[in-house]
């Protein structure tokens, strides 16, 4: 061995044990910290008595302390990735949360990857140094370091990484050829400067994230998400963030990435589990998703309200004080006018309704008894017992009932006669008996906006839970003006506190500290309450989004603070999206802004050239995003007959997972080919499962549908009769491009007819 080798091995040894020494230091720190936030919860919760004030207190400071403890906690794993040298002699390391030396003036010891400190991590190169010597990447595990990798920010010094600009290419290529766990992996470590720039865009407004497959949109998304927090904490803590995916899969995929971050107090949902107290769990044909998906389902919809504001035909006859009394045709049509004209939501409405019956009946009875001879009072007497009498109330309320919006979809959807009705104009008759099903069927993803437009049409009576919370309101402000009056009169409170109990905290303030004490984070209140508006809303795979979904959506974010991420080259839904400005159009107009993604980190070239053959043919000027590595693995494609599928599959997963040891394969099929040969294929295959399970990403081999892998990624992908996807919807290319674009080493294609010709020209 040469002298210079073993010199540079002796620096390396000694570079990290330097690092080694450095991340003791901060593990420390962290154990720490940990250690006096644990001691803190104890004694916040062994403090179980007291006034209201101090209860509410303990709530809060239980709360804080139980939010830092899991941010410590999640950060334990890779807690420092990497050092900046910076001309002037400084070196900071960078991290996933901020660490500072109180007895050296709050020098920092680990600079939070998300503070303004830490981005020449991400942006900095040889022609734009910003004053960084060096960077060096750490290669840790756990609470080892095991290597590093230093890129030498010099215009002088030898090539800087690959043409497309990459930082810290070797420690990003090692974690792009790492095999898969079934979870996705942060990359806080590997922010290359295109994906930076868009984590660290601007709050306000709708920023549109396009990009191909494998170019980290969920990931940017999420680390969006973490440093949004960080950097408006004040006002997001109190609306929370709302993350939108695709599916329940695709959800439980990401669902340690935000953890890992440091970062809890984040909604995780689908469009379908957006309506609090409703679990989408029911199917349906794609056909019928499309069909519920659009626009004019809104006036479907305000038909069928309107529907049920009804008139008599002939008048209704009912009995009051033993007499008959008429509800007549032309009392109900003005009082519906007059309701229809408030414009308010049919519940609130039937109010307006009901008073003008009741005026009008009461006006029949006065006539009966000789109004002449009646005052107001009498007239008001009247009024009340008729609207005590069943009958009377029963009437009016098969006129105009009070309805709430499951009830109302759910008999719209079983019923000829009231869905004929309701969409006499949108829908014709095919489209009608597409959406006809039996009373009482599980709702659908594709309900879920149905069910919160009816909300909004139908809206909510709660003049009586009005009162009832202005009532306590005053109970509490009245007890708090009692406790701070004890407070002032307490000869023990010092005088210094006195005043500070005074000028600091008022009645008002402390029923409101009374009201607002919750162990409940904002994610966590908002998920229980339909009504709810975010902070910020980031919608992954966007691009599937129906024209009803976006409604949604966009009334849970007021503000059109959003970001959408997606492709629309990858567009499977047939309600989904062409183009970005026909689904923002109708909400901002133009008032948009668009930031790319172009380097695939996922897809090696070999299978990304196959995929650029599919993409070439849709109706799209989108480029296919440029691969940053090859594997040497090409794609391969093998004929079996469509008997012997069940038989010989097995033998192909078998021979891909052997290629991949530790690693994660999919079997992608067409819905209808998963549900005939799926069970017979994962008996056959004892590390197969189909996926369904929330612990199935972790299996060795998982089914799924095309529609379920959408966002995931996998170490390889047996794609299983691509004609039956191409064929199954004007959308067979799509839906191509993203199950082609799933893998990270391997692709091999099952088919039983001939090949699509876009995969046709990769084969020959």
């Amino acid at each position: 061995m040469s002298d210079a080798r073993v010199d540079r091995e002796t620096v390396r040894a000694e570079e990290i044990a330097a690092e080694q020494r450095y991340l003791n230091v901060l593990y420390g720190k962290l154990d720490d910290l940990r250690a006096e936030t644990t001691q803190r919860l104890k004694d916040t919760l062994r403090d179980s008595g007291g006034p209201p004030q101090a209860r509410t207190e303990r709530d809060i400071s239980t709360r804080m302390y139980t939010d830092k403890l899991t941010q410590l906690s999640a950060v334990e794993h890779g807690m420092c990735f990497g050092r900046l040298d910076l001309d002037g002699g400084e070196t900071f390391h960078v991290g996933r949360l901020g660490l500072f030396d109180e007895d050296n003036e709050y020098e920092p010891l680990l600079l939070d990857w998300r503070a303004p400190a830490a981005r020449p991590f991400y942006l900095a190169t040889a022609a734009a140094r910003d004053d960084v010597q060096r960077r060096r990447h750490l290669k840790t595990s756990w609470r080892k370091v095991l290597d590093y990798e230093d890129e030498i920010l010099d215009l002088d010094a030898a090539e800087q990484g690959s043409d497309l600009g990459l930082a810290g290419e070797a420690t990003l290529l090692a974690r792009l050829d790492a095999r898969r766990t079934g979870e996705m992996q942060d990359i806080v470590s590997t922010i290359q400067a295109e994906q930076d720039r868009i984590i660290r865009a601007g709050m306000n407004g709708v920023l549109v994230v396009q990009g191909g497959p494998g170019t980290g949109k969920t990931a940017v998304a999420l680390h969006r998400a973490a440093y949004l927090l960080y950097t408006f904490r004040e006002q997001l803590s109190k609306r929370g963030v709302l993350v939108v995916g695709p599916n329940p899969t695709f959800l439980r995929y990401i669902g340690q990435v935000l953890p890992s971050l440091g970062e809890t107090g984040v909604l995780l949902s689908t469009v379908g589990s957006l309506y609090p107290g409703i679990v989408a769990t029911g199917t349906e044909s794609a056909r019928t998703a499309e069909i519920k998906g659009r626009q004019s389902m809104t006036d479907v919809l305000t038909a069928a309200v309107r529907d049920r504001q009804q008139v008599p035909r002939d008048g209704v006859e009912v009995t009051f004080d033993r007499e008959p009394l008429h509800l007549r045709r032309k009392d109900a049509t003005a009082a519906r006018t007059r309701a229809r004209r408030t414009r308010r939501p049919h519940n609130l409405a039937r109010r307006v309704f009901q008073d003008e019956m009741f005026r009008a009946l009461t006006l029949q009875v006065a006539d009966r008894l000789g109004r002449e001879l009646l005052d107001r009072r009498d007239l008001d007497e009247i009024n009340t017992e008729l609207r005590a009498e069943p009958a009377v109330t029963a009437a009016l309320d098969e006129l105009w009932p009070e309805m709430g919006p499951q009830v109302l979809l759910d008999e719209l959807l079983s019923s000829p006669d009231r869905l004929a009705t309701a969409t006499a104009k949108p829908l014709d008759d095919d489209e009608r008996d597409a959406l006809l099903r039996p009373a009482g069927t599980p709702w659908t993803p594709a309900d879920v906006p149905l069910l919160d437009e009816l909300a909004e049409l139908l809206g909510e009576d709660d003049a009586q839970q009005r009162a009832d919370r202005e009532r306590q309101e005053r109970e509490e402000l009245a007890y708090a003006q009692g406790v701070l009056h004890i407070m002032e009169q307490d000869e023990e409170i010092a005088d210094e506190e006195r005043l500070r109990v005074s000028d600091v905290l008022d009645a008002e303030l402390l029923a409101e500290r009374f009201r607002t004490s919750s162990d409940l984070t904002a994610a966590e209140r908002a998920a229980e309450d339909r009504t709810w508006t975010f902070g910020h809303v980031i919608v992954d795979e966007a691009q599937e989004l129906s024209e009803m979904a976006w409604r949604v959506l966009m009334r849970r974010c007021p503000s059109r603070s959003m970001t959408l991420v997606g492709d629309v080259a990858q567009t499977g839904a047939p309600a989904g999206a062409r183009s970005w400005d026909e689904v923002l159009s109708p909400y901002v107009q133009d008032r948009w802004n668009l930031a790319e993604l172009t380097v695939n980190y996922r897809t090696p070239t070999e299978i990304m050239d196959v995929a650029a053959e599919v993409l070439s043919d849709m109706d799209t000027d989108l480029e296919p995003p440029q691969s940053v590595r090859s594997t040497g693995n090409l794609p391969w494609a093998q004929q079996i007959s469509r008997e012997d599928l069940v038989s010989e599959l097995p033998h192909a997963v078998s021979d891909e997972l052997a290629e991949v040891p530790e690693g994660r394969l999919a079997v992608l099929m067409p819905p209808d080919l998963l549900a005939e040969i799926g069970p017979g294929l994962a008996e056959a295959l004892p590390d197969a499962v189909i996926g369904t399970r929330s612990d199935d990403l972790e299996s060795p081999a998982v089914l799924l549908t095309i529609d379920e892998a959408k966002g995931l990624e996998f170490d390889a992908v047996l794609l299983v009769q691509p004609e039956e996807v191409f064929a199954a919807s004007d959308r067979g290319l799509n839906d191509l491009y993203v199950a082609l674009t799933r893998a990270t080493q391997r692709l091999g294609i099952v088919h039983s007819g001939d090949l699509p010709a876009t995969l046709a020209r990769s084969f020959e």
